[in-house]
């Protein structure tokens, strides 16, 4: 079991790592953030991915998908950006949310590292 900081600490040791939150989708409130930059206010980042999880559970119902979101990429020019909901231990409603330099990083490595970081994440 890992805390709240100490996760964060991990997803920053992802190779590519520029910026890493908690954030609960039922109020788009980040609960902790390490990292970031003028350029990536994780705070804004926190609240803009919350509609896109709420975005993305809406269309799964209405599809009638009875599954649950393992991670959601996000790719631009530069950047990766890798939305995970926590799933176990009273995380329900909760986020990870990584931000990775697409010229360092290693996006299959970077999705392992997070699920074991979210299958340790005590909330």
């Amino acid at each position: 079991m890992a805390s709240m900081d100490v996760s964060l600490k991990e997803m920053m040791t992802i190779d590519g790592s520029i910026g890493a939150a908690v954030v609960d989708h039922g109020s788009g409130m980040t609960l902790g953030a390490l990292g970031g930059s003028k350029d990536l206010d994780l705070q804004v980042a926190g609240a803009g991915n919350t509609e896109v999880v709420k975005a993305k559970l809406r269309t799964m119902d209405s599809l009638g998908l009875k599954d649950a979101i393992e991670d959601i990429l996000i790719t631009l020019g530069s950047q990766y950006h890798i939305i995970r909901p926590v799933s176990g231990r009273g995380g329900k409603g909760l986020f990870l949310y990584l931000a990775l330099d697409r010229n360092r990083a290693n996006l299959a490595m970077a999705r392992h590292q997070l699920r074991s970081i979210e299958e340790k994440l005590e909330v």
